[in-house]
Parts: C-alpha cells; sequence; structure tokens
C-alpha cells in the first residue's frame, strides 16, 4: 500500500476516534468544527463560545456545548415556515 493511502486511512481512523470524545482538545475543535485556529483564539478571547481553561493555558470544549453553539440562530426552511402557517391558520380558522 503506497504512503498516501496509508496516511488517509490513518487520517479516517483518528477523526473516527476523536468523533466518540465528550471533551475535545483546541486543534480537535478547529477540525470538529472546520474553523481556522486564528477564528477559533477569537471567538475563546472574546469569551463568544463556552470553553474551559483549568490549568489557564489549554483550553478545551464540551462536544454537546458546541454542538448546541454551532445549531444556534437556526434559519427555518421555506417547507417549515409554510408548514407552520398552515398549523396557525387551522387553528384560527377552529378557534
Amino acid at each position: 500500500m503506497d504512503q498516501l493511502k496509508l496516511e488517509e486511512r490513518l487520517e479516517r481512523i483518528e477523526r473516527l476516534l476523536s468523533s466518540n470524545k465528550e471533551v475535545l482538545t483546541f486543534e480537535e475543535a478547529c477540525e470538529y468544527m472546520g474553523v481556522s485556529r486564528s477564528f477559533l483564539y477569537k471567538l475563546t478571547s472574546r469569551r463568544q463560545i463556552p470553553h474551559s481553561k483549568p490549568n489557564g493555558k489549554m483550553i478545551f470544549f464540551e462536544k454537546r456545548k458546541l454542538n448546541l453553539w454551532l445549531l444556534r440562530n437556526k434559519r427555518k426552511s421555506e417547507a417549515e415556515i409554510e408548514e407552520e402557517t398552515l398549523e396557525h391558520n387551522f387553528k384560527n380558522r377552529n378557534a
């Protein structure tokens, strides 16, 4: 097996293993969220994203809190808006 395929397989295994973790390091959080190091540093320094610094230097993130942060400010699809409108109209018509 050539070196490139072996490295790709190793990276895939590492990603699978880190996906089972509940607490992520700074580097893992960058990869998990798909953001640059500088962007994540900005977010942490401005206290815009939940994180922990237990020893004052290393930064850790709870995956559950990252997911909640990533999914905040949800935008509804047109189908969801239409469904809510229909439900609202149906309730008001029968009231």
